[in-house]
């Protein structure tokens, strides 16, 4: 078993939010309910080059309200629209996702949608095809921009954009990797299933997520380094997801390590050492990736 990694509020490097202190002291006393996490979709897209693989990163604007100035894949909640049952399919069917997940067919519909539609609106990257065996080549030009445009200002939904363009979804494309929840001291939560994807051939990402104030392929390594030395900073899930995409060789190599992955919530868990808040996270050894 993997060894599990804590730091103390106050006086950790990552610079735990004060706020949790009492947050979770009131919850932990049974004065106070943790927010309800929202479910949500992140995918680690991944480029082939000769020197190991390369995910693509976004830098959160310093001004959201959740991980503001991290580094992070793609993602974002699941929209109640992304359950719609008439959307155009191939691959994997919501039923064995859902065994995967450990949740209901149409809760499992709703991730994997929520996970291409976020890759679209926040890369330019579509996950779907004219049919189970093929796959958009070309996502730029005006059209596509009016599409991803209109996604992101929720003016039409997944389902209505691919049937519009006669596309189905390639639930394929995507490996199931982790589920990980904020804890449960934070104000907004989410409860979240990352996926792995390999860049289909002849797609180009695009600087155009509103969320971000940078984008950048980095190899995972790589951007491991410049977050020790302070240079990227990110939270514990990416972090992690990292450390394992650097021991792959390929994103081939990542679709298939995903296919056995089992997945289980990941959450720190919180006690008081005295007035010190200190975070356990289980089975994940320095979380905060400062070694």
């Amino acid at each position: 078993m993997a060894e599990s990694g804590s730091t103390q509020a106050g006086g950790a490097p990552s610079g735990l939010p004060a706020s949790w202190v009492e947050r979770a002291r009131a919850i932990i006393a049974g004065e106070a309910e943790p927010v309800a996490p929202r479910r949500a979709a992140t995918v680690v897209l991944l480029r082939d080059r000769p020197e190991g693989p390369e995910a693509y990163l976004l830098r959160r604007h310093t001004t959201m309200k959740f991980a503001a100035g991290m580094y992070a894949f793609p993602g974002g909640a699941v929209d109640p629209r992304d359950a719609d049952h008439s959307v155009a399919w191939a691959g994997p069917d919501p039923a064995e996702w859902a065994k995967r997940f450990g949740t209901g067919a149409s809760e499992a519909r709703a991730i994997v949608c929520a996970a291409v539609r976020e890759t679209f609106e926040e890369s330019g990257v579509l996950l779907a095809g004219p049919n189970a065996n093929t796959i958009v080549s070309d996502t730029t030009g005006e059209d596509w921009e009016a599409d991803r445009a209109a996604l992101v200002a929720r003016e039409q939904t997944l389902t209505e954009f691919l049937e519009r363009r006669e596309l189905v979804l390639r639930s394929d494309l995507l490996g199931a990797w982790s589920r990980w929840v904020t804890p449960e001291f934070e104000d907004r939560r989410y409860d979240t299933w990352f996926f792995v994807a390999a860049l289909p051939a002849g797609q180009r990402t695009r600087d155009v997520s509103g969320e971000a104030d940078r984008v950048t392929w980095a190899r995972p390594a790589d951007a491991l380094a410049q977050h020790r030395a302070q240079e990227m900073a990110m939270l514990p899930p990416t972090i992690d997801t990292l450390r394992h995409m650097a021991e792959l060789a390929d994103p081939a190599a990542a679709l298939a390590a995903a296919a056995d992955r089992e997945i289980t919530p990941i959450m720190a868990q919180g006690r008081f050492d005295g007035d010190r808040l200190v975070l356990e996270w289980p089975g994940i050894a320095d979380p905060f990736g400062l070694r």
